[in-house]
């Protein structure tokens, strides 16, 4: 600390700083209100458990299996179809279904734009939440 001794009615040259310490009071209390609570993270689907034999009923998983060809084959729910014949039926399916929920599932070589194609037809058929379904992995392999 330093004192100075003379001159009282002269200038001073220290820093106000009490208006600048009230500003950043307001910009924190504005920052702390903008900034949301809790942060919104990415929504992700869960498939059921895989212990059970048989899917539910109201599951619908649409499979892409490799092929000799050069197409794949397509299923819903163990049933085969053609790719023109996957939208229609989708639709049908999710025509009067208050769930609409698709999960696709693919063998490991196949081409990732198959399972870009299913994924918009599941779109094109109104599904709202489409999960990608991945193999168990066994731990200890």
């Amino acid at each position: 600390m330093s004192m100075t001794t003379g001159n009282a009615g002269g200038y001073s040259s220290d820093i106000n700083v009490t208006p600048m310490i009230d500003i950043l009071l307001v910009l924190l209390i504005i920052f702390m209100v903008i900034v949301p609570v809790t942060p919104k993270g990415l929504e992700a689907l869960v498939p059921h458990s895989p212990d059970k034999a048989t899917p539910p009923e109201s599951t619908i998983v649409v499979q892409v299996l490799r092929h000799a060809g050069a197409d794949p084959v397509y299923r819903i729910n163990e049933t085969d179809f053609a790719k023109a014949e996957l939208l229609p039926k989708l639709t049908q399916i999710y025509a009067n279904r208050a769930e609409r929920v698709m999960f696709v599932k693919a063998d490991d070589d196949v081409d990732f734009r198959y399972i870009a194609e299913v994924v918009d037809i599941g779109r094109n058929a109104n599904v709202d939440h489409i999960g990608l379904m991945t193999p168990k992995i066994m731990v200890g392999q």
